[in-house]
This record gives structure tokens, sequence and C-alpha cells, in this order.
């Protein structure tokens, strides 16, 4: 009895937590671990479309491990028992610098998709990037997140269908404009390749088996609506309902002519800031600049565009030397915690925007695990801070982070 009653008094059980999301939330730490768990969730088509990148992917790569090649020069006994995370993009001050980043397809990771990541972003108040290749509509969204918001926009062969769009998201409160600049034609994702797959699935015995090895996935997808491309219902080329090949459908339907000129044509139809996603030079960012936009996105489209793109960490220094002040700089590429953010801030970036991570959450747990993910990155940046001396985020500056090579 004695020896049970010591037992007793070191050892505490933990009471049995009858949600199985919280349960599957409750060993997660990081972002790898929401991958962990979305790949093991999702059929393996929809977790590599989300996963995969271009050809040999060594851009996807690099775009996280070259985070890993600066490390933090901290400075020591300042008070940081309060620390101030908040700043400014695009004329608005938002609690910290993150903004999530427009990703299309969002619902095959989960049937909730675009609405439960707009009503996450606008709980943690920062800005939910809706991509014209959503899932959900424009209106949609606006119905469920009064927060700030981004509309983000592929340049259609029907410039009527663009103008359309455009219209839709400043009625519906949209507050900026990202225009995408990188994608005249899709790259070579060889995962999808491999695989056939299309989008939404076409349905075979390899896919039945898959659903039925992933049966909350499965579920989810045939209890739920239709997948289609909510946002161009009537583009030519069709909404997606029917199964179609990304790259065919994105070849036919993009402009390969997009230019400058194109640039002057979306500020004329629209009144709020211009964002470029997809630059990835520095003499590009000099051109966006004089082109009087009001930011930047460097961006390779995750490493699912051109492999062997650059490193966006690594353009950050060189970007903000040369247009740094006249417009704000947007990192989209890589960022997996709160220190990243740090590093990205202290070269120079005005914030960060994420895409990846937060389909793995939305995969893994759905509305609940994009909630854990954006508390994952705000403390992780607080910590970051605290631990290297800083208070402010303006106190972030290059003199905090040096090249290990």
């Amino acid at each position: 009895m004695g020896m049970f009653n010591t037992f007793r008094s070191v050892v505490q059980f933990r009471e049995f937590e009858r949600s199985p999301v919280k349960r599957r939330l409750s060993g997660i730490a990081d972002v790898d671990d929401f991958r962990a768990v979305a790949k093991r969730r999702l059929p393996a088509g929809v977790f590599d479309y989300i996963d995969g990148g271009a050809e040999d992917e060594r851009s996807l790569v690099r775009n996280v491990t070259a985070f890993g090649d600066l490390e933090f020069r901290p400075r020591i006994l300042n008070d940081v028992s309060r620390v101030d995370t908040s700043t400014t993009l695009l004329g608005k001050r938002v609690p910290m610098p993150l903004a999530l980043s427009p990703t299309g397809f969002t619902r095959i990771a989960n049937s909730q998709g675009e609405l439960a990541v707009a009503r996450a972003a606008q709980r943690k108040g920062i800005p939910y990037s809706l991509s014209t290749m959503g899932t959900r509509s424009i209106e949609d969204v606006a119905a469920v997140c009064s927060g700030t918001k981004w509309y983000q926009v592929y340049t259609w062969k029907d410039r009527g269908l663009v103008k359309e769009m455009v219209s839709r998201a400043e009625m519906s409160g949209y507050e900026a404009l990202l225009l995408t600049v990188d994608t005249a034609v899709l790259g070579r994702r060889e995962r999808d390749v491999r695989r056939g797959y299309t989008l939404p699935p076409k349905i075979g015995l390899d896919t039945i088996i898959d659903g039925a090895v992933h049966p909350g996935w499965t579920l989810d997808f045939l209890r739920n609506d239709p997948i289609t491309f909510a946002n161009v219902s009537s583009a030519e080329g069709g909404d997606g309902s029917s199964a179609v090949n990304l790259s065919q459908y994105i070849n036919s339907q993009f402009d390969q002519a997009l230019s400058w000129d194109d640039v002057d044509w979306l500020r004329s139809i629209w009144n709020g800031p211009v964002v470029l996603k997809g630059i990835q030079t520095v003499a590009d960012a000099e051109l966006a600049a004089q082109s009087g936009v009001e930011g930047i996105m460097l961006s390779n489209h995750g490493g699912r565009q051109l492999d062997d793109a650059p490193a966006i960490v690594e353009l950050i220094a060189p970007v903000a030397q040369a247009v740094g002040g006249r417009i704000d700089i947007i990192c989209d590429g890589g960022v997996r915690r709160g220190s990243d953010i740090v590093k990205a801030v202290s070269l120079g970036a005005t914030a960060c925007s994420i895409g990846r991570p937060y389909l793995y959450a939305l995969g893994a747990a759905g509305e609940a695990g994009v909630d854990q993910l954006l508390d994952f990155f705000e403390s992780g940046l607080t910590r970051t801070m605290q631990l290297c001396g800083v208070n402010a985020i303006d106190q972030l500056t290059s003199e905090l982070v040096s090249w290990k090579r």
C-alpha cells in the first residue's frame, strides 16, 4: 500500500480526451508534425498535390533549408517582458508580420476549404488571400470573414472575366489584389504526372483503394458539394466540375502574353493596393517599384513552377537594398517557424506569408488545425524576439542575423 501511494504521488494519469481532433492536435509540435498527420490522413494523390514541387524539387527544398543557413546574433540584458509583434502591411496595422498566401483547390484538404482558413485568419487578425483557383467563391469567403482579405488574380486570356472578378472582389470588401506573374505556363509537377492526377480526382481502382484506407477524408469528400473552381464558373474552359488535367487547363486559359502593360491595366480597374506575386530577381523588383505597385511577394510559387529558381530568403536582402522603403516586401516561400519570420524581417522583408503549412494543418485537423498552426507561428515569433533581445518589430535589423557560409 505504501508503494502504491508513493507511485500515486509522483504519477498523474491524463484524463482521456474524447475529441479525436484534439487528440490528434495534442501530439503536434511543429509544421513537420502537421505534414506527417496530413500525409497519414489524406489520399496519396491529394497529399502529393499539396506537398509536391516542380521537377526534381530542389527549389522546394531550398526554400526551407536556406533559412537554416542563417544564424542569430542575439543581444542580452534587454527588457523583453513586453513584446510588440505588430507592424504595418500595405498601409494597415496587423498584429504580426504574417499573411496567408492564396492556394488553389483548398477543399481537397478539407471540405470547408477556404472558409475554414479565412475564419482562422480573421480570429488571428492577419490577412487572408483567396486564389482565383479557389474552391469557395469571393462572396462566400466574404460572408464568413470580415477581416482583412486580399484577392489573387491570374490573368485569363478573357480579360472580361478578370474585370468581373476584380469588380466582385471590390464589392465584397477585399482590400488588395495580388497579381501572380510566374505562371505563364504551369510548371512540371512530376508527382502529379506519375499519378495521372486530376482535379477533382478521377475515380478508379487505385482511388477506390486509397479512399478505403483514408475513410475520414473520403466521407468528408462524398458528403459535401462537388469541388469546382468557384470564381471562374463562367470561364470558357469550364469550372473544374469535371476532372481536368491542371496543366492543360492552365496552359489553355492563362495569358502567356502577360506583360508590364497588364500591370497598368489592372491598376486602371482597381483602386486599392496591388502586389506582384512571383518576383525572383532584383531587376524585376526595381521594375515593380517603378510601376507604382504597393508591394511585391518574393516567391517561386513554393517551388512548384521553375525548379532551381532562387531560394526566397536569399533574395530578401538584395531586394530590400534596391527597393526597400518604396514598396512592401513579402517573403513567400519556405517559412516554417516564427523564427523564420524574425530572420526574414531582419533581412528587410516587411512580412512573410505561408501556404503549404496551413494546407498541412487543414488536412491534419481541419479549422482547428489552422488555429493551432497560427498560434504556433505567433508564439514562435514572440519567443524568438525575446531570446534575441528585441521587443518590437522595428528593432529587427540586419545586425541580428548573419549567413553561416
